[in-house]
């Protein structure tokens, strides 16, 4: 995002990478696993202020070092302990941390998001201890940080290993010899972590994301390791890949470093195996000789496997994984890879995209990128189940890749998403010490050092991901020599999946032109996504002229906001009461800039006016919250349709949208498409409905219909029916087309074209509409997307909205013909039945029975803790592990829809499921979803009742 700083750019501290000590820049943690290297603090670390640990580092890192004062932590997921304000909260302080403003009235508050720490009791040196025991008999022990938040001193049994001028940098690794230092009893190792400072230091910030909290993540984010080897050390094993372009045959060839620790040269074996799925091997050795005291890089005789399993996006195939280990004398190493090829270039120049836009290819075919931000937890706390419900969230809507900004995280998130078959984008942060002044003044060989082995860490985590298909710089291009030294660091960590310069139109000296665009981040209309052609041409980063041309790598239409349930476990009833009431009002859970215009977001003043004048004034909380609903559908699907629609439009196709942000690590009403507690508002369906595998879509910008395939298998025998209605229910128009194919991948648009009202334009009286699309295959509705429209249409200024990350009006759409809706009359039915994997399963099949023909505008079902009788228990009741089939559907007279949930059986904690319905015409009621016999029996009745359109 293009940003300041919180504060100007300031040179780094000299960072010394080879300090007296011996360090040497580490290897990045394994992406499998090493023999004898262990991550140190399992059973706990302790935690503790300068400020109240005044003892000397000689003191404090000796075994047996008094702690009952200090706060126990228990490592995450990842190994690691976290930051300073995690460590406060696993001991109690601030236990509800997330809701309303807890965290400023505990730790206090800042809107420095890329400067120093002032903001006591941060704003001095923190302690991290813990104790071990080294595992193994080898006698030769190395000591691996992983990185820092900040930087740190690091000493081991009462001795000084390092200091801060040397461990600097969250991705630059570094490795000690500690053989001297421990023993094979009891050991300790102590870090003193000073205050981070992302814009000197390179290391983190949170941009303008969210609240900067208050420590600003100050702390190790990943394991503290140790290695015990003997004479021998293997490690860093990886393997490169050259595979034929239509991927029937895949050479691979492994690659490991033989470390000899001893005093004496050595000859040895060292092999390398290949395990495919199926359990086949195939192993190479090589006779390897090595200095003492040196490393040698070993690479194998390649292994030629003909007709390979090949890694695919999940949408497109499977995702099968191969084993590569090593063995050299009892040293080995074990990790996971996937048989794909990742191509990127350039394709159609235009007046808009001088030198073409950025198009991505897995295994040869082209895709259009369908992708969301993805953050991590406020705190930087690694969850390993809460990664793997994101990916079932992801999964379920269509998204095919996440862009990960500036956060790097544990090798457990890279390997779910290979097995889930996300795409991941990485890349540097903007906005902090990461993006470097044009000129590079201020900046110093040690900088240039740091992100040099940065880069090699970097690589060695991510380099074996079948996932990680591409690295992005952010806004700016790197400077010449920041550029040179990242790509020689990618080169020495054997990274080579694409490198692109920019995430704007940029070009840097060895990357040449990024062909992306940013923007943009706050409300625009849903037809603006549909524009083709503008852009400002006095700006070449084509950045905030969004439309569906190009590949945008971050925009959206700004504020979202959640369903009431989630609103109540986050806000305040004051803040809540701003929320519909003061359009002004900063919100704590925006970010931090109480403003609104430019790149301020910490209101939802712009949204509020497109939900006003569109949509009509709200008059209650809830109102407000079922209209913001339908605002945010509307705009996510069409971000995502635009995109589909124009991925074959000349002469400049959409390649792809990365949606801005897809999630955030804490609750938040801006730049969502579902909360941190797993809740699915109008955003969320909206991306859905628009990514579906098989779909139809209405056109905004010319009223064609399209259908798209965006699954692995061609689709025969597909037929597409519209109908337009009027808030009346009359029928307004009814076309129905003949049978057609779709390829895989393929986009058929114009199919046809409903007719709709004419435009209106004041002071002539503006008309709601709908128009209702489905698509069937064979007799099947396979999918179905209906619209709300207004004769009266959105109009976007162009040249005032060049440069601004939101659009200005001169004239929204008028929706307030939906005010004035009938309520309808609706049925729904409901059973639930147990799987084996501790999931659950209720199907609800809504009908609307309306006697007259009134629409069920915006249904929405949810599954809820009950009571035996079907009413539900009191206070948060909401299930919110589940994953829906369709949600917020638009049902008219004879039609019924069979919505389906999957969840976790334990999260109804011992109730009845119930199935909570409402709708905007619609007041809510409750239905049991009983497992009986007799629920489960009128449930699949209704679903096949006669004379009904079923859908689902």
């Amino acid at each position: 995002m293009r940003r300041a700083l919180g504060r100007g750019l300031v040179a780094a501290l000299l960072v010394s990478l080879v300090a007296a000590t011996g360090a040497v820049p580490g290897q990045a943690e394994p992406a499998g696993g090493e023999r004898g290297l262990q991550t140190l603090g399992g059973q706990g670390w302790q935690v503790q202020s300068s400020a109240q640990a005044t003892q000397p580092g000689a003191e404090v890192s000796k075994p047996g070092f008094d702690t009952r004062t200090w706060l126990k932590v228990r490592p995450d997921d990842g190994g690691a302990p976290g930051t300073e304000i995690t460590a406060l909260l696993q001991n109690g302080k601030c236990p509800d941390v997330y809701f309303s403003d807890n965290m400023r009235k505990c730790f206090g508050y800042t809107t420095d998001n890329a400067g120093p720490v002032t903001i006591p009791p941060f704003d001095v040196p923190w302690w991290f201890r813990t104790d071990f025991t080294p595992d193994g008999s080898g006698d030769t022990r190395q000591l691996i940080v992983n990185g820092v938040i900040g930087k740190a001193d690091v000493w081991v049994n009462g001795q000084q290993v390092a200091t801060s001028s040397t461990v600097t940098g969250a991705y630059t690794k570094f490795t000690f010899d500690v053989s001297r230092l421990t023993t094979k009893g009891r050991n300790t190792v102590a870090l003193k972590l000073y205050p981070n400072d992302p814009g000197a230091m390179f290391t983190v910030s949170d941009i303008d994301w969210n609240q900067v909290p208050p420590d600003n993540n100050t702390g190790i984010h990943f394991p503290v390791q140790l290695k015990v080897s003997g004479a021998l050390n293997n490690g860093n094993a990886r393997v490169l890949q050259d595979n034929a372009k239509d991927m029937s045959r895949s050479t691979l060839t492994a690659k490991t470093d033989v470390t000899n620790n001893g005093d004496r040269t050595v000859t040895t074996v060292a092999k390398a195996t290949v395990t495919d799925p199926n359990g086949r091997r195939d192993t190479v050795q090589q006779t390897v000789t090595v200095q003492p005291h040196s490393t040698q890089t070993v690479t194998f005789r390649p292994i030629v496997i003909d007709h390979p399993k090949v890694w695919w996006p999940y949408y497109l195939g499977d995702q099968p994984l191969y084993t590569l280990t090593t063995e050299v004398q009892g040293s080995g190493t074990s990790e996971q890879f996937g048989i794909r090829t990742v191509t990127t270039g350039l394709i159609s120049p235009s007046p808009a995209a001088p030198e073409g836009v950025r198009q991505y290819s897995i295994n040869g075919k082209p895709l259009v990128i369908r992708g969301a931000g993805f953050a991590e937890d406020l705190f930087l706390r690694y969850d390993s189940a809460d990664i793997a419900k994101q990916i079932r969230l992801l999964k379920n809507m269509g998204i095919n890749l996440v862009r990960v900004e500036g956060h790097f995280l544990p090798d457990d998130f890279y390997q779910q998403m290979d097995r889930a078959g996300i795409m991941v984008n990485a890349g540097w942060s903007c906005c902090d010490r990461w993006e470097l002044p044009g000129n590079e003044k201020g900046v110093t060989d040690e900088d240039f050092k740091i992100i040099q082995n940065s880069a090699r860490s970097v690589g060695e985590r991510l380099r074996d991901h079948p996932s990680v298909i591409t690295f992005n710089w952010s806004d700016n291009q790197p400077t010449p020599r920041q550029e040179a030294v990242s790509l020689q660091g990618f080169k020495d960590a054997d990274f080579t999946q694409p490198v692109v310069a920019s995430a704007e139109y940029k070009a840097s000296p060895q990357l040449g032109q990024a062909g992306e665009k940013e923007g943009p981040y706050d409300y625009v209309s849903p037809s603006y996504w549909y524009d083709t052609t503008h852009f400002d041409p006095t700006d070449d980063s084509r950045t905030n002229v969004g439309g569906s041309w190009g590949f945008d790598s971050e925009q959206s239409a700004g504020d979202t906001v959640p369903t009431r349930d989630s609103l109540n476990r986050f806000m305040s009833a004051d803040e809540q009461a701003k929320l519909w009431q003061d359009p002004a009002y900063n919100q704590y859970h925006l970010n931090f800039e109480a403003d609104h215009g430019g790149y301020a977001f910490g209101t939802l003043f712009t949204f509020d006016t497109a939900l006003r004048n569109r949509y009509g004034q709200w008059n209650s909380l809830d109102q407000y919250v079922q209209q913001a609903q339908v605002q945010n559908y509307e705009n996510t699907r069409s971000q995502f349709e635009a995109f589909i629609d124009h991925s074959t439009n000349q002469p400049t196709p959409a390649t792809g949208t990365i949606y801005w942000q897809g999630n955030k690590g804490w609750p938040s009403l801006l730049w969502t498409l579902y909360n941190n507690d797993g809740d699915q508002g109008g955003s969320f369906f909206g991306a859905k409905k628009a990514n579906e595998p098989l779909h139809v879509l209405y056109g905004y910008d010319d009223g064609g219909v399209t259908i798209d395939n965006l699954g692995a298998d061609k689709q025969d025998g597909l037929t597409v029916e519209s109908k337009v209605y009027d808030t009346d229910g009359n029928v307004l128009d009814s076309q129905r087309t003949a049978p057609t194919s779709l390829a895989s991948q393929q986009v058929s648009t114009d199919v046809l074209k409903p007719k709709t009202p004419a435009v209106t334009t004041p002071p002539a009286k503006a008309q709601t509409y709908f128009v209702e699309l489905l698509l069937r295959k064979g007799n099947q509705v396979v999918d179905r997307n209906v619209y709300w429209l207004s004769t009266q249409q959105d109009v976007v200024d162009w040249p005032a909205s060049y440069g601004n990350p939101q659009a200005t009006m001169t004239q929204y759409g008028n929706l307030q013909g939906l005010q004035n809706l009938q309520h309808a009359k609706v049925s729904a039915v409901a059973a639930s039945q147990r799987q084996r994997d501790g999931k659950q399963t209720t199907k609800v099949t809504v009908t609307n029975t309306s006697k007259q023909p009134i629409v069920g505008f915006f249904l929405r079902a949810d599954i809820r803790r009950g009571n035996a009788d079907g009413t539900e228990k009191p206070g948060d009741n909401q299930v919110t592990s589940g994953v829906w089939s369709d949600n917020d559907v638009t049902l008219w007279p004879g039609e019924s829809q069979t919505l389906t949930v999957t969840y976790d059986a334990a999260d109804l904690h011992g109730t009845t499921p119930v199935v909570s319905l409402q709708g905007w015409n619609l007041p809510k009621f409750d239905v049991k979803a009983g497992s009986d016999l007799v629920s489960c029996a009128a449930q699949e009745a209704a679903a096949a009742a006669h004379n009904i359109l079923h859908v689902g």
